[in-house]
């Protein structure tokens, strides 16, 4: 049996008035995924684990059934394993937002959607001065790296840096005022930390202040952002750090699970290619992935069945829902979950419903087990992440199925996995054989 998990960031919601009371996933048209969750076992999933902030970091390698008391070194360093940054020993890798700030306040965590080009034009320009700005160099030393990633999301690497400091992530705090929510050193972790040869907490923090504030004067007056003002654009005139740590030390599954012979991840997000490459799993690019609304759903779909035509295992991972939640959007998110359903898990199960099937064109090929599940919710009336336990659907041919027929928040309570956590949910998937 191959395996195949379908993952729609952000996807869960909350109960919503404007939909008389309906989750998004139960207002929804998803035939796809309540026909898959009728046939199949469903169940609810807790991913982020106590004491953990519920980023996709946390979330996605969760599901994955990575302890993150074991793994855990934020975001950043997963960034650096995506784009191919070997970390030194001693390095503090942390993600870099290029956000858009408006007066004293926290706009937006993406600057209106900035182009990849676009970030790396102003992540080269930021290189060249702040890595090089007298007063940081005098002070600290040639320790600050920037390195372009995709569209608004970027990596700094911080030679000898702390990973011991409080950081916001800029998408939990749109319209909040930036100047409280900067760095912070934590004290009490960096107490219980017996290597004394990096910056202190204290100096960490007070070196990725001065670049978020140097940052500001820079990018204010770049020609780029001159030009997207003047087409009614949200300027990307701030930098915003956060989710630092250091090199992550994390078991391939093909150790863990034995079945898995050769795996592979499909993502237009950084992060998720950084935990799949950390996770033994080969990063599979399909143009005009753009992590948005607008991606191509069609070619991930068709991407993940080309892989599993040679692979044992596929980690599809689609971002718009997520994005949605963030923007606040209802009517978009709606668009998005419908067209998770209509245009990649429709392409997928019509494709792979009768491999291994007796006497039909493709009954030599092994069947595919599907799993479809969000990661956390984004709900549009909160506009980030939160902690709450996931609706999932375990499907494959043969499968005895449970009692619920539809794939939402509500339904999935009743299923008859119950709730999850830790690895709970990769082992019943890989189970399936």
């Amino acid at each position: 049996m191959k395996h195949i998990i379908i993952l729609g960031d952000g996807m869960a919601d909350w109960h919503n008035p404007q939909l008389d009371g309906k989750t998004l996933l139960q207002h929804a048209h998803t035939p796809y995924m309540d026909m898959l969750a009728a046939k199949g076992r469903t169940g609810m999933l807790k991913t982020v684990q106590d004491g953990f902030h519920p980023g996709s970091e946390v979330a996605n390698s969760s599901i994955l059934g990575y302890d993150q008391n074991e793994v855990y070194e934020g975001r950043g360093p997963l960034e650096a394993a995506s784009i191919g940054v070997e970390l030194a020993a001693d390095d503090m890798a942390i993600r870099c937002n290029i956000i858009c700030i408006e007066g004293d306040h926290i706009k937006n965590h993406s600057c209106g959607r900035l182009e990849t080009e676009e970030g790396d034009t102003l992540i080269k320009y930021l290189q060249q001065h702040l890595a090089e700005d007298k007063e940081i160099v005098e002070r600290y030393g040639h320790i600050v790296h920037f390195y372009t990633g995709v569209q608004y999301r970027h990596l700094l690497v911080i030679n000898g840096g702390s990973k011991h400091i409080k950081c916001t992530p800029p998408h939990d705090v749109p319209l909040h005022p930036w100047r409280p929510i900067l760095v912070k050193p934590d004290t009490e972790a960096e107490a219980k930390d017996t290597n004394k040869t990096r910056l202190s907490a204290t100096e960490t923090a007070e070196l990725l202040n001065i670049l978020i504030v140097k940052s500001q004067s820079l990018l204010a007056t770049h020609p780029l952002n001159k030009q997207r003002i003047s087409e009614g654009k949200d300027p990307a005139n701030s930098i915003w750090p956060w989710a630092g740590g250091y090199r992550p030390h994390m078991t391939p599954l093909t150790t863990t699970f034995p079945q898995i012979r050769r795996g592979a991840v499909i993502t237009a997000v950084d992060l998720i290619r950084g935990i799949g490459s950390l996770a033994g799993l080969r990063v599979i690019n399909v143009e005009g992935a753009t992590g948005l609304y607008d991606t191509n759903y069609e070619g991930k779909a068709q991407a993940a069945i080309d892989a599993l035509r040679t692979d044992d295992f596929v980690y599809l991972h689609i971002e718009a829902s997520d994005e949605a939640g963030h923007d606040g959007d209802l009517n978009l998110k709606l668009q998005t979950i419908e067209n998770l359903d209509s245009r990649a898990i429709a392409k997928i199960y019509e494709e792979v419903k009768n491999w291994g099937v007796a006497d039909t064109p493709t009954a030599d090929m092994e069947p595919v087990a599907i799993a479809v599940l969000p990661d956390h919710p984004t709900p549009v009336a909160h506009r980030t992440h939160t902690a709450e336990p996931i609706p999932f659907l375990i499907y494959a041919p043969g499968i005895s199925a449970d009692s619920v027929q539809t794939f939402d928040e509500d339904s999935c309570q009743q299923g008859c996995y119950g709730l999850l956590e830790k690895d709970g949910f990769i082992k019943a998937f890989m189970e399936i054989q």
